[in-house]
C-alpha cells in the first residue's frame, strides 16, 4: 500500500519545519519534569513523615492524593483543550502544577500538603489531553510513532532522573530546598515553550465545523478499546513504580543499592524500546504498512509480551539474576506498546476531538494508579508473596492486549458528523 501523496507532503513539510522540531523537544522535556514533580513526594516521604510527624494513613493518603485530580480532571481538561488555544492552556496547567512544586516547600501541616498534591494533579491534568491535541493537528501518521515515542521516553526517564537526583539533592539540602528549587527552575520551561510552541492551521484535514460531544465519543467503541488499553499498561507502570522497590528488597533479597540500579535500569529499557519501537513502526508505515496492521500490532503484542514475561518473573524464576532478566524483558515489551498507544488516539480522534477522547482515555487508564497499589497491597498481605500480584498484573495485561487487538477497529480517523447533525440531535434531545 502506497503512502498518499498528501501524507507524503505533511511528512515533508514536518522535517523541515525546526521550529516544531523544538516544539516536540520541548514537550518531551515537559513529560520528564510532569513525572519528577508527581514522584517528588515519594522520594521526600521518609523526611516528611518525621519532620511533619505523619502518620502511615496519612502518608498513604498524600501519596495516592495525587490521583483523585489527576484522574477526575481529565475530562474537563479535554474539554478546555478542545475549546481553547492548547498552547495557552498547557502554559496555565504548567504554571499551575509548577507553582504547586515550589509551594511544598512551605508546607508545615498534613492539610496543606494534601492541598498542594490535589492542585498538582490538577494542573497536570492538563498535559496528556494537550500533546495529543497538538500532535494530531501537526504531525502526520508516518512520523507519529516516532515522536510519541520521544514523548513516553520521558515518562520513564522522568522516575529515574527523579529517583537518583532527588535522593542524592535531598540527602544533601534538605527536602524544602529540593522542592522550592525544583518548581522555580521548571518555570524557565515556559519561555522557550512561548517562543516556539506550534502555530498556524495544522495539517489538511475533512471539515469538521464542531468538535463531537463527549457522548459522540463514548459511542465509539474503538474509544473504549483506548481506554482499557491504556488501564492495562498503566496497571503495570503503577504496580512498578510503587511495588518494584519492595519486591526486589523484600521477596529477592537485594540490597538498597542493587535495587536502585535494577530501578533505574528497568526504566532505562523502557524509555530505549520506545524510540526504536516506534521508530519501526513509522518506518514500516511509510513501507506501505497500513496504521490498523502497524499500531495494533505493537500494542496488543507489547502487552501480550509483557504479560507473558511479567508472570514469569515469579512462575519461572528461581534466582535473582532470572528474576532481573524477567523484569527487564516486561519492560521492553512494555514499551513497543507505549510508543505506540497515543499514536491510535491521535489518529482516531483527529484534531477536532483529540483533547476530549484523550481526557477520557487518561481519566479510565489512570484509575489504575489507584486500584493497581491497593490492590497489590491487598493481594500480598493476604497471600504473604508476590506470585499472585504479579498473576493479576499478568492477567491485566492479557486482558489490554485483546483489547488493543480486538476492541480497537480499524486506525483511520473517525468521520465525525456534521455540525447541522450536532445542531439537530442538540435540538431533539
Amino acid at each position: 500500500m502506497a503512502i498518499s501523496p498528501d501524507l507524503t507532503k505533511s511528512a515533508n513539510e514536518f522535517r523541515v519545519g525546526k521550529a516544531f522540531s523544538v516544539a516536540v523537544a520541548l514537550l518531551a522535556i515537559s513529560v520528564i519534569i510532569n513525572y519528577i514533580d508527581r514522584g517528588s513526594l515519594s522520594i521526600a516521604a521518609p523526611s516528611l513523615k518525621d519532620e511533619l510527624q505523619l502518620s502511615p494513613s496519612q502518608l498513604g493518603i498524600l501519596l495516592s492524593s495525587f490521583f483523585w485530580t489527576y484522574a477526575g480532571f481529565q475530562i474537563l481538561s479535554g474539554w478546555l483543550v478542545d475549546r481553547l488555544n492548547v498552547n495557552w492552556v498547557l502554559v496555565a496547567g504548567f504554571l499551575v502544577w509548577s507553582s504547586a512544586t515550589a509551594a511544598t516547600s512551605a508546607a508545615h501541616s498534613f492539610t496543606m500538603l494534601l492541598t498542594l498534591r490535589l492542585l498538582l494533579g490538577a494542573g497536570e491534568s492538563v498535559a496528556y489531553p494537550s500533546y495529543c491535541k497538538i500532535l494530531a493537528k501537526y504531525c502526520p501518521e508516518i512520523l507519529r510513532g516516532r515522536v510519541n515515542a520521544l514523548l513516553s521516553s520521558g515518562s520513564a526517564s522522568g522516575p529515574a532522573f527523579g529517583i537518583f537526583f532527588g535522593a542524592m539533592l535531598m540527602a544533601r539540602y534538605g527536602w524544602r530546598p529540593f522542592f522550592v528549587g525544583l518548581g522555580l527552575l521548571s518555570l524557565i520551561w515556559l519561555i522557550p515553550w512561548i517562543k516556539w510552541m506550534p502555530t498556524g492551521p495544522g495539517l489538511a484535514v475533512s471539515s469538521t465545523p464542531r468538535a463531537p460531544s463527549i457522548v459522540k465519543i463514548l459511542e465509539q467503541r474503538s474509544a473504549w478499546g483506548t481506554f482499557f488499553g491504556l488501564f492495562a499498561y498503566n496497571y503495570l507502570s503503577y504496580f512498578l513504580l510503587t511495588w518494584m522497590p519492595s519486591y526486589l528488597v523484600h521477596e529477592r533479597h537485594f540490597s538498597m543499592q542493587k535495587m536502585g540500579g535494577i530501578g533505574g535500569a528497568a526504566y532505562l529499557i523502557l524509555a530505549v524500546s520506545s524510540v526504536i519501537s516506534g521508530s519501526i513502526s513509522d518506518f514500516w508505515i511509510e513501507r506501505g504498512g497500513t496504521p490498523t496492521r502497524v499500531r495494533k500490532t505493537f500494542t496488543s503484542l507489547g502487552l501480550a509480551l509483557s504479560s507473558i514475561f511479567c508472570f514469569a518473573v515469579v512462575a519461572l524464576a528461581y534466582d535473582q539474576r532470572l528474576a532481573t532478566l524477567f523484569l527487564f524483558l516486561t519492560c521492553a515489551a512494555a514499551g513497543l506498546c507505549n510508543a505506540n498507544l497515543w499514536a491510535i488516539t491521535q489518529t482516531l480522534a483527529g484534531p477536532s476531538a483529540a483533547g476530549k477522547w484523550t481526557g477520557l482515555q487518561n481519566f479510565v487508564g489512570n484509575c489504575a494508579g489507584i486500584i493497581s497499589p491497593w490492590l497489590t497491597g491487598f493481594v500480598v498481605q493476604r497471600t504473604g508473596h508476590y506470585f499472585w500480584a504479579f498473576a493479576v498484573t499478568a492477567g491485566v495485561l492479557l486482558g489490554g492486549a485483546l483489547s488493543w487487538a480486538f476492541v480497537v477497529g480499524q486506525v483511520k480517523p473517525v468521520q465525525w458528523e456534521p455540525r447541522s447533525v450536532l445542531a439537530a440531535d442538540s435540538s431533539e434531545a
